[in-house]
């Protein structure tokens, strides 16, 4: 479920890993890393509402300053766009990474952190972010 969580945020955005958070509550991991997976979407989805924002923001103010009668586009529409094009397409790759590395890891038993939203996570969770989390050989870390 943990690794689900992680690669079903890919398909199911924020819904997926919220519903394997909220249905698999008994278990510490797989909350753990649903958790993480919800945040990076909530990060993810705050992030592209600000590249929606400046989207708008240029195309209108593109548009105000548009002279004469000419209907050719600005410069600056060429300028723009394609870095905020770049912008969409790389929070996308960012995050299909993200999630295909860490469902791996989760599959491994691992209890790997996201860079900034594990600590995040693990605080939510009321869970030390000192001491290691002990998985031996035999132990299933799911259950």
């Amino acid at each position: 479920m943990a690794t689900l969580a992680h690669a079903l945020q890919v398909v199911g955005w924020w819904i997926a890993p919220l519903i394997i958070f909220l249905v698999q509550r008994k278990s510490r991991f797989v909350s753990f890393h649903a958790l993480q997976a919800l945040l990076l979407q909530i990060a993810y989805l705050i992030v592209m509402m600000g590249f929606m924002v400046l989207w708008f923001a240029a195309f209108f103010g593109i548009m105000v300053h548009q002279h004469g009668s000419d209907n050719a586009p600005p410069p600056a529409f060429f300028i723009m766009v394609p870095f905020i094009w770049l912008g969409f397409m790389g929070m996308f790759a960012t995050v299909l990474v993200i999630a295909i590395v860490y469902a791996i890891k989760a599959g491994r038993g691992e209890w790997a952190n996201y860079p900034v939203l594990g600590k995040i996570a693990r605080r939510i969770l009321k869970m030390n972010e000192t001491d290691p989390i002990p998985v031996s050989s035999n132990a299933n870390p799911v259950g």
